[in-house]
């Protein structure tokens, strides 16, 4: 039997039920937070796809041309009288080294006869040229890249010691300080590239393009001569991108709580 005392039992309140329209909005938040995160996942993916997409597209047929691409940039190199300037293999990438005055090519395009071999190769060699003519960005881009190793440096120490830092210090905001930092300091490679990026399309388009035209191309392979060219001058930005999105990712993993 129920106790008949006043107040043992009470209605219920009845529950003020959310607004459609807040929900709607918080929806809205939520579907344009994925977009953003999406695009920015493409921004830092894509181009490093499509860069290495073309290039080995354009390794094939392997034998299109007579000569190989390191065979192609000492006669490119002896032709413009840049005879102080060597050809060598090197597993580092492609790019020229203009501390050592030296065209390095990886082994597949130093030892390649394709499209691709044979257009790095003149890349690298535009780059040479720059330097002979003493082209100021290509120095101004030497000095940025060693100051950005730096910066990566400090970056990759950082990220190692993160965990560390906030298991001692027991402060969530400090890994969010970490964060940051390392971001900003991974990111300058990023920044560096996009800054000299119209040292890299000189290079293609000014200096290489015209000496492939002079009778070196096959006929019909200008145009992916020049999508080549143009992957090449973005090798770079899209690898520190690559590098980028892979610091966020391990970020997210590190990330406290």
């Amino acid at each position: 039997m129920l106790p008949n005392t006043p107040g043992a039992w009470r209605a219920p309140v009845p529950q003020e039920s959310a607004e459609p329209g807040a929900l709607s909005r918080v929806c809205l938040v939520m579907i344009a937070a994925i977009l953003i995160i999406l695009l920015l996942v493409v921004l830092a993916v894509a181009p490093g796809l499509w860069v290495r997409r073309v290039m080995a597209r354009y390794h094939r047929p392997e034998n299109r041309y007579p000569g190989t691409g390191g065979e192609l940039a000492e006669h490119l190199l002896r032709r413009l009288e840049l005879d102080h300037v060597r050809v060598e293999e090197s597993t580092a990438g492609d790019h020229y080294d203009p501390l050592e005055r030296a065209v390095r090519l990886s082994p597949r395009n130093f030892r390649g006869r394709s499209l691709t071999a044979v257009t790095v190769a003149a890349h690298e060699v535009g780059h040479a040229v720059q330097d002979a003519f003493g082209y100021a960005p290509l120095h101004w881009r030497l000095r940025l890249v060693k100051l950005s190793r730096y910066a990566q440096i400090l970056g990759a120490g950082l990220l190692i010691a993160m965990p560390v830092i906030v298991a001692v210090t027991r402060a969530p905001a400090a890994g969010g300080i970490l964060m940051v930092a390392v971001l900003l300091s991974m990111g300058s490679a990023v920044l560096v590239h996009l800054i000299t990026l119209p040292t890299e399309l000189d290079a293609s388009f000014r200096r290489a393009l015209p000496l492939l035209e002079a009778g070196y191309l096959k006929p019909g392979d200008e145009p992916h001569a020049r999508r080549i060219l143009l992957a090449a001058a973005l090798t770079y930005v899209a690898a520190a991108l690559m590098g980028l999105f892979s610091v966020w990712a391990w970020l997210r993993l590190l990330r406290p709580g």
